[in-house]
């Protein structure tokens, strides 16, 4: 088990989402930097959906009380172990008695812990994911805080020699690993009412920048940047909406919905991010900007499936250096 020492700034239990509920009004939620979950999971011989530890810019100072193997994904938080330095997308060896710090931000503002085994959870509606509007999943409904306890699935006895922790000779790599930015270029397909916009609107999607509004959350990103409008008046039934998808309010400034957006939204929609970028675009920061650029649904679905092509070859790749170190 570990101890939380001290909270961060939010500091979550997420695996990748409660699906199937939508349709009652109940948000999917999960890990806003789904990739680095996945394979921070795969390299310590985790599910994929395996539940994780989501640490947002501040993070905590975590204590643990058994042995553990763990790997830290996602945005760069300097993190440490016993005030020494480790490395990133990784599996490292952690003996009891250690404690993992993080420092100041270099890359991103999310960072995923992974711990082998998976975390001691109860699963709510299917999902061990934090929604804190409900209060429900994760470690009681709520962010982490000091004095927490979270539990392992399973136990280690490890050998570290004299060190409180040692880090494994082999990494992904690099070529896998997202390129997070302070001004990323994010691919954009057309959204459902895309047409509905006027020509000035279309042309300042993509060649503008918009801004990170610091009333950006979980639900979504305030974009701050020329104001888009439609040719006409319109009215919009509520509709379904996505993981990426960019509605436009009144206002005219976008809002790119997330990993605890609602079920069900009335604004037009003039864009969805491809999943390719997601991961990307949540580690950006309140303050950052980004531009978009326009790719067509086959282009995103290829990138997809490319990506999708080398986590499985990362998989495969794991898999045989385990037997290889277990026999």
């Amino acid at each position: 088990m570990m101890k939380i020492i001290k909270d961060g700034l939010l500091t979550l239990v997420q695996d990748l989402g409660r699906t199937g509920y939508q349709k009652y009004g109940v948000i999917a939620s999960g890990s806003m930097d789904t990739f680095a979950h996945r394979i921070g999971n795969l390299l310590v011989g985790n599910e994929e959906k395996e539940a994780v530890i989501e640490v947002t810019l501040l993070g905590p100072v975590i204590e643990f009380h058994e042995d553990a193997v763990l790997s830290i994904c996602g945005g760069d938080l300097s993190p440490a172990i016993d005030n020494e330095e480790i490395t990133m997308w990784k599996p490292i060896l952690v003996k009891k008695g250690a404690k993992l710090t993080f420092g100041k931000p270099r890359t991103g503002c999310r960072a995923y812990i992974a711990i082998a085994g998976g975390l001691d959870i109860p699963v709510v509606m299917g999902s061990r994911s934090t929604y804190m509007r409900a209060k429900i999943g994760g470690h009681n409904g709520r962010a982490l805080q000091t004095e927490d306890v979270i539990h392992f699935k399973e136990s280690f006895n490890l050998d570290t020699g004299a060190r409180s922790f040692v880090e494994k000779d082999w990494t992904v790599a690099r070529s896998l690993i997202p390129e997070y930015s302070h001004r990323p270029t994010i691919s954009l397909i057309e959204g459902p009412q895309f047409s509905w916009f006027d020509e000035k609107s279309l042309q300042t999607l993509f060649s503008t920048s918009f801004k990170v509004s610091s009333q950006s959350d979980r639900m979504g990103f305030r974009m701050e940047g020329e104001s888009l409008s439609l040719k006409e008046p319109r009215e919009l039934i509520s509709e379904a909406v996505s993981f990426g998808s960019i509605q436009v309010p009144n206002d005219g400034n976008p809002i790119i919905l997330l990993a605890d957006r609602q079920t069900t939204g009335g604004y037009p929609k003039i864009g969805q991010v491809a999943s390719i970028d997601l991961p990307i675009l949540c580690q950006m920061k309140p303050g950052e900007q980004l531009r978009f650029k326009q790719i067509t649904l086959e282009e995103a679905q290829k990138a997809w499936l490319d990506q999708e092509h080398s986590i499985q070859l990362l998989k495969r790749s794991i898999s045989l250096k385990k037997k290889e170190e277990s026999s």
